[in-house]
């Protein structure tokens, strides 16, 4: 199990003391030091099941500074997107687990840790 996360986020440092509090091994990754390849967030995306802009922060200056609100959220997009977040990588949504069973949640809730736990 490993876990994305920005120690400066509260909800990050929630999910890593839920993490510690339940015994759990994991990887801590801090992507804002040790930045995601593009592969690497094409790989999380398909273990989230989600598009680059369902895990985009879109209220970062780096956003508005992109104009991402302009951005075609389809699948001709799509490599844009992931560049776009690999470049930026504050604009990565976080926490994110990837579980044990090859799957990955967007861990901003006690529920959604719990549920990777479970994993």
């Amino acid at each position: 199990m490993e876990i994305w996360i920005n120690p400066d986020c509260s909800k990050c440092r929630s999910a890593v003391d839920l993490l510690d509090a339940e015994g759990a091994e994991y990887t801590v990754r801090r992507y804002l030091e040790d930045v995601p390849s593009p592969d690497e967030i094409r790989a999380v995306l398909d273990r989230l099941g989600l598009e680059p802009w369902d895990i985009t922060r879109t209220r970062e200056a780096d956003a508005g500074e992109l104009g991402l609100e302009d951005w075609p959220k389809d699948a001709g997009s799509r490599e844009r997107w992931i560049s776009a977040l690999a470049e930026h990588p504050k604009l990565i949504q976080r926490p994110i687990i990837t579980a044990q069973d090859g799957t990955a949640v967007v861990a901003r809730s006690e529920e959604a840790v719990r549920d990777a736990l479970g994993r």
